[in-house]
C-alpha cells in the first residue's frame, strides 16, 4: 500500500489516498502503523476519500485507533496533497469532515507546490452540552479544581472538544494535568487540553491531544485557545493572532460574532513509501 508522510508544525501523519473509492478505514491498521518502533510512526492517519457533496472527504484516525472529528494540522496536509497530486483543480475547495464541510485555500511556492494553507475552520462552539462537557450553557473562564489544583478554564469546540486554561502552572503541574484532564469525567468524550500564556499579543501553547498525548502542534487547539483568549479580552477579535506551539507558528483570526475561525499555517511532505 502506498502512503505519504506529512507534517504540519511537527504534528505528523500517515496519509492514504482513497479517492478511487476502494479504500476503507481500518483503525487497527492505523494503530499499528502509528507505532514509532514497529510501524511507520505518526500522530495519526489521514484518509483522503471521495467527496460527500464536496471536492474530497477527510477522515482522521488517532495513534490509539480512535477517530477524531477534526484535525487542524491534518487538514492542511490533506489540502496540500489534494492540490499537489491533482485531486482538485482549484486553489479553493471544500473538504467534508466529521466536523462539517470546510473551505481550504492553498498558497504555492516557486516550485508550484503548496507551502501554506488557510482553512476556514467554521464556527467555534461554546455551548457546554455541545462541546461536550458536563455543564449547561457556556463554560468560559470558570473555576475548575483537579488534583487539588485550582484553574480557571474555558471549554470550546472546533468540531472536537478543547479545554483551555491560562492559569500559571509549573512544568511539572502541566505534565501531570494533561492526561488527567483528557480523561476527566467532566468530558464525556474526553478532551484536548491547552495550557496557554499570552505575551506581547502572542499566544504560546502546550497541547495534550486527545488520543495522541503530547503533540508538537494542534490546529484546532490553536483556534480554540485563540477563541478563549478573545472571549476573555486577552487578544482582539477580527485580527490575525500569532500562536506558537512547540512545532512552530500558526496565524489565527476569530470572528467577533464567532461565525468562523481562520487558521493559516504550513504543511510539508516528508517522504512517501510502500507498506505491506
Amino acid at each position: 500500500m502506498r502512503f505519504w508522510k506529512y507534517q504540519g508544525l511537527g504534528n505528523d501523519f500517515i496519509l492514504l489516498d482513497g479517492t478511487d473509492g476502494k479504500l476503507s478505514v481500518d483503525p487497527e491498521w492505523c494503530r499499528r502503523m502509528c507505532d514509532r518502533h514497529f510501524g511507520i510512526g505518526a500522530d495519526g492517519v489521514l484518509y483522503v476519500l471521495p467527496g460527500e457533496g464536496t471536492d474530497i472527504t477527510m477522515r482522521i484516525i488517532n495513534a490509539d485507533g480512535t477517530e477524531a472529528e477534526m484535525c487542524g494540522n491534518g487538514i492542511r496536509c490533506v489540502a496540500k496533497h489534494a492540490w499537489d497530486y491533482g485531486i482538485v483543480g482549484a486553489e479553493r475547495f471544500r473538504i467534508h469532515t466529521l466536523a462539517g464541510d470546510l473551505v481550504a485555500e492553498t498558497f504555492r511556492d516557486d516550485s508550484g507546490k503548496v507551502s501554506t494553507v488557510r482553512i476556514n475552520m467554521g464556527a467555534p462552539i461554546t455551548d457546554g452540552r455541545t462541546v461536550p462537557i458536563d455543564h449547561d450553557g457556556e463554560f468560559i473562564d470558570q473555576p475548575f479544581t483537579v488534583e487539588g489544583i485550582e484553574l480557571r478554564a474555558s471549554a470550546v469546540s472546533m468540531g472536537n472538544p478543547h479545554f483551555v486554561t491560562f492559569t500559571e502552572l509549573t512544568d511539572a503541574q502541566i505534565d501531570m494535568l494533561g492526561p488527567v484532564l483528557e480523561r476527566h469525567p467532566f468530558f464525556p468524550r474526553k478532551t484536548n487540553v491547552e495550557f496557554c500564556r499570552v505575551e506581547d499579543g502572542k499566544i504560546h501553547i502546550r497541547v495534550y491531544e486527545r488520543g495522541a498525548a503530547w503533540t508538537l502542534a494542534c490546529g484546532t487547539g490553536a483556534c480554540a485557545s485563540t477563541t478563549a483568549a478573545a472571549l476573555t479580552g486577552r487578544v482582539p477579535f477580527g485580527e490575525p493572532v500569532d500562536v506558537e506551539l512547540p512545532g512552530g507558528w500558526l496565524r489565527i483570526t476569530i470572528d467577533k460574532d464567532l461565525k468562523y475561525a481562520l487558521m493559516e499555517g504550513p504543511a510539508e511532505l516528508v517522504f512517501e513509501g510502500e507498506v505491506s
